[in-house]
């Protein structure tokens, strides 16, 4: 099935912890300060056939970023990993070897700590992760070098300063949960502002 890409999409696939919230802050932010449009899993209506959604979203989107920094066991319970993240990236993966050339779909994977990923998802071997040591800061550098390629490119600087307004406008106007599908589109939109003042 043929899918409408729109250039400057980037579907985000994270982890919804808290412990990750301020890199989920930071990955919207740099977006938004690159230009670029984030994209969701929160985006699909839970009524909705969500694998189906799922791969549409990821197959309209350009590119998809990954943070596999937060796989590891539950806590509790069965003490089993969630899958959900590898299953995106694994989606996206799928997308990329279907699309060829210019319209060929280009994922990159982000990850806090170097050879993590190469020990527990070997297939990837020559898709070197993005390294972003569990700092905001990290993730930012990390998406500069992804778009490198991009003209205008803001200073990390300028990045900075959008990520810690956007963490000022999360905690004055957002509740306490920002992984609802209408606390990331505030976010988006808060970003977008925020990027033109």
């Amino acid at each position: 099935m043929a899918v409408a890409k729109r250039s400057a999409d980037v579907f985000l696939n994270i982890p919804f912890a808290d412990s990750h919230e301020f890199l989920y802050i930071a990955l919207i932010a740099g977006l938004v300060a690159l230009r670029l449009n984030p994209r969701c899993v929160l985006e699909i209506p839970p009524q909705q056939s969500r694998l189906q959604r799922l791969y549409q979203l990821i197959a309209s989107c350009p590119y998809s970023i990954h943070d596999l920094s937060y796989v590891r066991l539950s806590p509790t319970g069965h003490r089993v990993p969630r899958f959900n993240m590898p299953f995106e990236l694994g989606i996206a993966v799928a997308v990329a070897l279907a699309t060829e050339g210019a319209e060929a779909h280009q994922f990159r994977i982000f990850e806090a700590r170097p050879y993590r990923m190469q020990q527990s998802l070997s297939d990837l071997l020559g898709h070197d992760p993005y390294i972003h040591r569990g700092r905001a800061d990290g993730v930012l550098e990390s998406l500069l070098d992804v778009f490198s390629d991009l003209r205008e490119a803001p200073e990390l600087v300028e990045m900075r300063r959008l990520c810690r307004d956007l963490r000022r406008f999360r905690s004055e106007r957002l509740g306490k949960n920002v992984f609802t599908p209408r606390a990331f589109s505030n976010l988006v939109v808060a970003a977008r502002k925020l990027a033109e003042t």
